[in-house]
């Protein structure tokens, strides 16, 4: 598999393929590439109705330049912990926060979820995510005003009454239940929808079969977030030869969804 940076010629072949209407996965089948790569392109470049070849190339030959001017690479690059490829954590950051913005996350609000994400406190602050992403303290705190709101981020102090912006090891089950919440109120307003286009008549039996499937979904949706919830405190279990050892599977977190068999 070709590693390096997408070339022009490739950039033309993932505007065609999106222009035929080619799964990104195929795209990244016949240029030998990770779907990943096509993906973090494609979004960061307009996304799929958007994206032409030759402005996504310069746009990515002056980052790079942009790159090599303002951080230094190889040895004189600034160490990773737990001896991490610090390449290798820069692209799976571009990857994931390109994942939440296909999601429907701003683009600043994907990169500072991702940036917290993926710190080992769980916690930074305000300055220090400007530092890491190299944006104004503004950009930082429209971001966690957005992230706030939904839920995804909280704020606290630290012993030197500086505010820190936090991930919660229950975020995601968060957003699940308020997701559940969504749900049930497009429920609710489909089901009164159907008294006053009168039962029976086309319009009232798609929105009653709306609010059925929606509400199997809400319900299925919170009670699989209840029984999973522990999922997400599980430490990693320590391997004989002192590492640490991948955490339990699904329904094997003590209370969680019981294993199958």
């Amino acid at each position: 598999m070709p590693g390096g940076r997408l070339t022009q010629q490739e950039r033309q072949q993932i505007a065609l393929g999106l222009a035929d209407g080619l799964a990104y996965a195929e795209i990244a089948r016949r240029l030998d590439r990770p779907t990943s790569t096509i993906t973090r392109e494609v979004m960061r470049n307009g996304g799929p109705t958007a994206y032409r070849a030759d402005l996504a190339h310069r746009t990515a030959e002056r980052r790079a330049h942009r790159r090599g001017r303002a951080a230094p690479r190889g040895p004189e690059a600034s160490p990773q912990p737990h001896g991490r490829d610090a390449e290798a954590v820069r692209e799976y950051e571009e990857t994931l926060t390109t994942v939440f913005m296909a999601s429907g996350m701003p683009k600043m609000m994907a990169r500072v979820m991702a940036c917290l994400t993926l710190t080992d406190t769980g916690h930074l602050t305000a300055s220090e995510l400007a530092q890491r992403l190299q944006v104004s303290p503004a950009s930082v705190s429209k971001a966690i005003t957005f992230l706030d709101g939904q839920g995804l981020v909280r704020r606290e102090r630290d012993a030197r009454r500086r505010e820190r912006y936090v991930v919660d090891d229950d975020v995601w089950y968060q957003s699940m239940m308020a997701s559940a919440r969504s749900l049930a109120h497009v429920v609710e307003t489909a089901r009164q929808g159907v008294g006053i286009l009168v039962p029976g008549t086309p319009a009232a039996t798609r929105l009653e079969n709306i609010a059925r499937f929606l509400d199997f979904v809400s319900e299925s949706t919170a009670r699989a977030a209840e029984q999973a919830r522990d999922i997400l405190h599980t430490k990693p279990a320590a391997a004989p030869d002192g590492t640490a050892a991948p955490g339990p599977d699904r329904g094997e977190t003590a209370g969680a969804l019981p294993g199958p068999g």
